[in-house]
């Protein structure tokens, strides 16, 4: 049984209605969210501590009924903590693979930047082959294996920077910003009783999709139609961050392939079965701030990454 575009797009209002159960506000999260798995694709979130990163993904989760795992990084985590390993048996004298926390569907990688880069990189193969290898052999992961992490910026105490390589492997990075006034005082009125964030499903959360439902929608967002002049689009902006002068590393080839099937996503939750320009436009930030680094030059301006962003959207023409 296939899924329409109408279909998908009414998925997504019941996951973003399922999610609001439990989490205030954060709407444009919960979008690149959905986009992002509809594109199969790995999410980081960033943002202050109290900013209810990790509440949102486990809502998330429990919205989809997608098998879920989650791995709180610490720094003496290793990465026979996140992979497994094969254990002798001396009964049997064969060895037996103990799968780790990675063997889900949908993973929470809980302040993923207070382990170092070696753990760290426990996930590389697993982010872009969807396998893992122990010991010389290879093991699928399922096939909507998912990473959703989060961590604290840069600049608290305790953390590790991503390297380059892990940074590019995700989709989109999103800030998590304050909430407003209004939804701030409807959080406090309503968890101020409680002594923790409860369980979503304690609030409520049921999943309204099942992994072969899912899988169909992601069959038929990869049938939306990208018309050769935005395919076009999407690769010269992405040249366009490699040739700029404020920028000492620019978006690779990868990132050109996940922002046109991220547009391709935001069509379909849309209901059309084309992309536009300003799909790429309204992703272009969330895509590429974190695979960019600035010059030495426009570090000692204070230029920012965002701005700069937004700077070759603008004068990087898009087709009508």
């Amino acid at each position: 049984m296939t899924v329409s575009l109408n279909e998908v797009a009414d998925l997504a209002a019941a996951i973003r209605g399922e999610i609001a159960k439990a989490v205030v506000g954060q709407a444009e999260i919960v979008d690149h969210l959905l986009i992002a798995l509809m594109a199969r694709g790995h999410v980081l979130l960033e943002g202050p501590p109290g900013t209810a990163k990790t509440f949102l993904a486990q809502s998330f989760a429990a919205s989809l009924g997608l098998d879920y795992g989650r791995i709180q990084f610490t720094p003496d985590l290793m990465p026979g903590d996140i992979l497994g390993s094969n254990l002798f048996n001396f009964q049997t004298s064969t060895f037996t693979l103990t799968r780790g926390p990675i063997f889900r569907e949908l993973l929470l990688a809980d302040e993923i930047n207070r382990t170092p880069p070696k753990t760290q990189a426990a996930l590389l193969e697993a982010m872009q082959e969807r396998q893992v290898t122990l010991d010389g052999t290879r093991h699928q992961l399922p096939a909507h294996f998912t990473v959703v992490a989060t961590q604290n910026p840069i600049e608290s105490q305790g953390v590790y920077p991503l390297p380059e390589a892990q940074l590019d492997r995700f989709l989109f990075k999103l800030s998590v910003p304050y909430p407003s006034h209004e939804e701030e005082r409807r959080i406090v009125t309503r968890y101020a009783e409680n002594r923790g964030l409860p369980d979503p499903v304690e609030l409520g959360v049921v999943p309204v999709v099942t992994p072969e439902r899912l899988a169909e929608a992601t069959e038929a967002v990869a049938q939306v139609t990208l018309a050769e002049p935005v395919a076009d689009y999407v690769v010269r902006l992405v040249r366009a961050t490699r040739e700029s002068n404020d920028l000492s590393l620019g978006a690779s080839p990868r990132a050109a392939v996940l922002l046109a099937g991220a547009a391709r996503a935001r069509a379909a939750l849309e209901g059309r079965d084309y992309v536009l320009p300003d799909d790429v436009k309204a992703l272009a930030a969330a895509c590429l701030r974190h695979r960019l680094a600035l010059s030495p030059s426009a570090e000692i301006e204070g230029r920012q990454v965002e701005d700069l962003v937004a700077s070759l959207v603008a004068a990087t023409e898009a087709p009508r």
